[in-house]
């Protein structure tokens, strides 16, 4: 559900603090991950943290008005299972093995 016009985009007084004191280029690390990215923010490189590191996130004009945290996954995905996937995976290798026979000349 999106926040009230009336209160505006909730953005982190402390976040808002590191951005005015930040040099272009320095990464600002943060735990905000419910911060909303404004316009202030674009050019800057956040550490956004997933639970486990900081994930760097380069707030372009595309992401204004998303969170930060919505470009800091916070689980890992490692891939569905089952005999279909199995034979994807092997028809991919098998690709990847001609393509360098291809290129090496044999």
């Amino acid at each position: 559900m999106a926040r009230s016009l009336k209160k505006g985009p909730y953005v982190d007084e402390r976040l808002m603090e590191k951005i005015k004191k930040a040099r272009q280029g320095e990464i600002i690390k943060t735990w905000a991950r419910s911060a909303t990215i404004t316009p202030e923010m674009i050019g800057y490189t956040f550490g956004v943290h997933n639970g486990k590191e900081f994930l760097q996130v380069k707030a372009t004009e595309d992401m204004v008005g998303h969170r930060l945290g919505e470009f800091s996954p916070t689980t890992k995905f490692s891939r569905h299972g089952g005999r279909m996937q199995r034979e994807l995976e092997q028809g991919a290798a098998e690709k990847e093995v001609e393509k360098t026979k291809q290129d090496t000349g044999q």
